[in-house]
C-alpha cells in the first residue's frame, strides 16, 4: 500500500509548482507491489519480487511540458528541489517551442476506487498453480518443453492535479503465461496462450481456467506435428475472438492513438493509414470497434486515466465509417473534440501516453457455427501469435498458433505454421459476418513511447468473418 506520506508530498508538490509559475501540475504517487516466477519443464528457473513506491511529476511551463520522477522521497525538500530543477530546464526548453500545450478542459473529480479482489494473489498459491499447470503441459509424450510464468501485480495509486482533482486506485492484477514444445521426426511445434486479468487468482481459474488452458497448449502442440502445412490461397477466413485480439490491437487499436494519427511518433512507431479519414468508410457496415475501459476483470479496466478523466466507452468506428480517436487532454484541444480516458503511464516513472484499454471487434449477431456452415471453401483461424505490420498498420500479416481447413461448411484437417495477410481497408469491408459471442484477452507486454512504456490492456471482439490471403510459412 501507498505510504500516508506519499499523498502529503503530492499536495504540496502541486502547491509548490503553482508557487513557481507552473499552469498546471499533476502528481502520481503510485506503490507497484510484484511478484512472478518462471517454471521451465518442472524447476523454477527464475523468481522475482519487487516494491517500488515513488512519484511522477508533471509540470506544464510556458505552454511547454515538463516531467520528474522521485523514487523512495524522503521528505517534501526532496520533491521541491526536483521540481525546482524541472522548472529551469523546461523554461529553457520553450523558449525553443513553436507550438504550445494547450489542455482540453475536464471536470473536477474526488474519488476513491477499489476494485474486486475475489481472492487475494499469494506466492503460495500462484506456485502451486504454476506447478500443477506444469504437468498438465509435460503430460504427453512429444513435448519436450513446458514454460509456465505467473505474475502477479498489485497497484496503489493517488492522483492530484492543480485542477482540483484526486483519485485514488486500489486493484490488483494476475496473469499467465503457458507455453508448450512439442518435438518429433524432426518437426516442432510451440503453442502458446496468455490468460489473466484485473482482479485475483480468480482471473486464472474461474472463466479463463489456467489448467484447461495448459491442457490446450499441450495437446495442439502434440497434435501439430501430425498437421500439414498450407500453400499460399486468398480465401474466406474466420476468425476466432484471440486471433481477433492481435488483429484489434495492432490494425485498429494502435492507428486509433491521436499522437500516433498526428505523426508524433512516426520516428519510431509509425503513423495511422486512416489519418484525416473521420467521417469516411473504413470498412464494412459489419465492423464496429470501441474502445472501453469499463469492460470488469479485463486488463484495460479503470475508473480514471492517468490525467484524471473519467473512464468512457468510445466508439472508434461505427458500421465501417470511422468516427473518433483515443485523445490526452493535450491532442483534444487540437481535435477540438473531449478527452476521453486514454492517458495511461506504465509507472511513475514514466510520462502518460494515450494508450489502448480494451479495443475491440463489437459483437454481431451471428452463431460462430452458421458463419463456419455457410464456407464451402475457407479456414478457420485460431489464436494470435506473432504480428507484422508496415508503419501506417496498412499492410499485415499476423500468424495464428493453428488452424483448419473448411470444406462443405465443415472444420477438417489441422494446419500448421499459418500466416494470414491483408491490407488494412480491403480486408475490413470484406467482413460479412460477426459473432455473437465476445471474449477479452488479456494482452501484458504492448510497447510504446521513448523511453519504451510497456502496458497492460485488453484487446478481443467476437468470431469475424473475411477474406485474406492465408499460406505456411514452412511448406
Amino acid at each position: 500500500m501507498l505510504q500516508d506520506d506519499y499523498e502529503d508530498y503530492s499536495d504540496n508538490a502541486i502547491k509548490f509548482s503553482l508557487q513557481n509559475g507552473c499552469q498546471y501540475c499533476d502528481v502520481r504517487a503510485e506503490s507497484i507491489l510484484s511478484h512472478g516466477f518462471l517454471i521451465e519443464n518442472g524447476e523454477i528457473e527464475h523468481f522475482q519480487s519487487s516494491n517500488e513506491q515513488g512519484l511522477g511529476i508533471r509540470l506544464l511551463v510556458d505552454g511547454t511540458w515538463g516531467f520528474c520522477s522521485l523514487s523512495n522521497p524522503s521528505s517534501s525538500e526532496n520533491v521541491k528541489n526536483a521540481i525546482h530543477d524541472t522548472i529551469r530546464s523546461t523554461i529553457h526548453y520553450a523558449k525553443r517551442k513553436k507550438h504550445k500545450v494547450k489542455l482540453a478542459d475536464v471536470p473536477t473529480r474526488i474519488a476513491k476506487e477499489t476494485f474486486v479482489v475475489q481472492k487475494s494473489p499469494t506466492v503460495d498459491d500462484l506456485v502451486k498453480i504454476g506447478f500443477e499447470c506444469d504437468k498438465i503441459i509435460r503430460d504427453r509424450k512429444r513435448i519436450i518443453k513446458s514454460y509456465v510464468t505467473i505474475q502477479s501485480k498489485v497497484f496503489s495509486k493517488y492522483f492530484i492535479n492543480s485542477d482540483g482533482t484526486k483519485i485514488n486506485q486500489d486493484f490488483t492484477d494476475v496473469t499467465a503465461d503457458l507455453m508448450a514444445t512439442a518435438h518429433e521426426s524432426g518437426l516442432t511445434q510451440s503453442v502458446n496462450v496468455t490468460e489473466g486479468g484485473r482482479g485475483g487468482i480468480e482471473t486464472i481459474t474461474n472463466a479463463n481456467d489456467v489448467f484447461e488452458s495448459a491442457n490446450f497448449v499441450s495437446q495442439n502442440a502434440a497434435d501439430l506435428i501430425d498437421a500439414r502445412a498450407l500453400h499460399e490461397e486468398k480465401a474466406t477466413v474466420i476468425m476466432n475472438p484471440d486471433f481477433v485480439a492481435l488483429l484489434s490491437h495492432e490494425i485498429l487499436g494502435h492507428p486509433s492513438e491521436a499522437d500516433r494519427v498526428m505523426g508524433k511518433e512516426m520516428a519510431w512507431a509509425g503513423g495511422a493509414w486512416w489519418t484525416g479519414k473521420i467521417g469516411e468508410k473504413i470498412g464494412s457496415e459489419n465492423l464496429t470497434v470501441i474502445d472501453d475501459p469499463t469492460i470488469e476483470t479485463s486488463l484495460g479496466w479503470y475508473k480514471y486515466d492517468d490525467e484524471g478523466v473519467e473512464a468512457s466507452k468510445k466508439i472508434l468506428v461505427e458500421n465501417g465509417i470511422l468516427k473518433n480517436h483515443m485523445q490526452s487532454r493535450e491532442t483534444a484541444e487540437i481535435f477540438n473534440v473531449e478527452p476521453n480516458s486514454s492517458m495511461r503511464a506504465t509507472s511513475y516513472k514514466f510520462m502518460p501516453l494515450i494508450r489502448m484499454s480494451c479495443t475491440c471487434i463489437d459483437r454481431g449477431d451471428w452463431d460462430p457455427q452458421e458463419m463456419i456452415s455457410e464456407v464451402k471453401n475457407g479456414y478457420l483461424i485460431y489464436n494470435m501469435k506473432v504480428p507484422s505490420i508496415d508503419m501506417m498498420r496498412y499492410n499485415w500479416s499476423i500468424s495464428c498458433q493453428f488452424a483448419r481447413k473448411i470444406e462443405n461448411g465443415e472444420p477438417t484437417e489441422l494446419l500448421r505454421d499459418v500466416i494470414v495477410m491483408g491490407i488494412a481497408p480491403e480486408f475490413f469491408n470484406s467482413i460479412d459476418a460477426c459473432g455473437k459471442d465476445f471474449t477479452i484477452r488479456p494482452i501484458t507486454n504492448c510497447g510504446k513511447g521513448d523511453p519504451m512504456q510497456t502496458m497492460r490492456m485488453g484487446n478481443g471482439g467476437p468470431t469475424i468473418r473475411g477474406i485474406a490471403t492465408v499460406k505456411s510459412v514452412q511448406t
